[in-house]
Formats: structure tokens, sequence, C-alpha cells
């Protein structure tokens, strides 16, 4: 099981790497961006859901949205992309839970997910299609 939740944290790592540029670390949903309220009306919405997420939920999410993400056919709206995002950050909670000597990794990979941003997807976006 430890060798699966290194997967689920490499593949989330490497899948952001991958595509976003520089991406600013919070503890929680930055206030101050301008699309916190998308942000937190979606963690909201999807905390007690996705916190009862199984490990198969939460591979077809993350893969369904590496496809998406890495597809040059599909853009995302702003609010389906943040849909995957916060769900992602709200998972590795769950991972926490399950593994509480990885709680400091799953905090930092929440924080990751959290910050992602909407802008540096559509520029990522941008240089796909050069």
């Amino acid at each position: 099981m430890m060798r699966y939740l290194k997967k689920v944290f490499f593949y989330s790592v490497a899948i952001s790497l991958s595509s976003m540029g520089h991406n600013v670390y919070a503890q929680e949903i930055n206030k101050n961006s301008a699309d916190a309220d998308v942000k937190e009306r979606i963690y909201e919405a999807n905390k007690v859901k996705v916190l009862n997420y199984s490990f198969k939920d939460f591979d077809a999410l993350f893969f369904e949205f590496s496809d998406k993400k890495a597809s040059k056919s599909i853009i995302l709206s702003k609010e389906e992309f943040y849909n995957y995002t916060i769900k992602i950050g709200i998972f590795s909670d769950r991972l926490a839970a399950l593994y509480p000597e990885e709680k400091d990794i799953a905090q930092q990979n929440k924080e990751k997910w959290f910050a992602e941003s909407y802008e540096q997807y559509l520029l990522s976006k941008e240089t796909q299609k050069k």
C-alpha cells in the first residue's frame, strides 16, 4: 500500500511539474488570488465527497485530468480546471489520515494543488500549440 501511495504522489507531482511554471505555495486556498472564490466554493461543495473517494475513484479523477490537460484539442474552463485541482488537493487529506507518517508530504501535495493557477494552465496550452 505504501508503494501505491508513493505512486500517487509521484504522478501528482510529475503532472503538475510537466506543465506548470511558477507556483506560490500556500497553507490553504490563497484568499488574495483572483480565483479564490471559485476555489473556495468548489472546496466546500466537494470536501466530504472527495474524502470518501476510494483509490479507484481518485485514479479515475487524476488520470482523466491528466489526459484532458495533456490534450492539445481540449481546453478546460476555469470551473472544470479548478474542479480537478481542488479535488486532487482534497484527496491529500485522506492520504494523510491513512498514512500519518506521510502527513508532511500529503500537506505539501495539497498546497501545491491548491496553488494551481488557471492562467498558468492557459499559458501552458499556448506553448503546447507551438
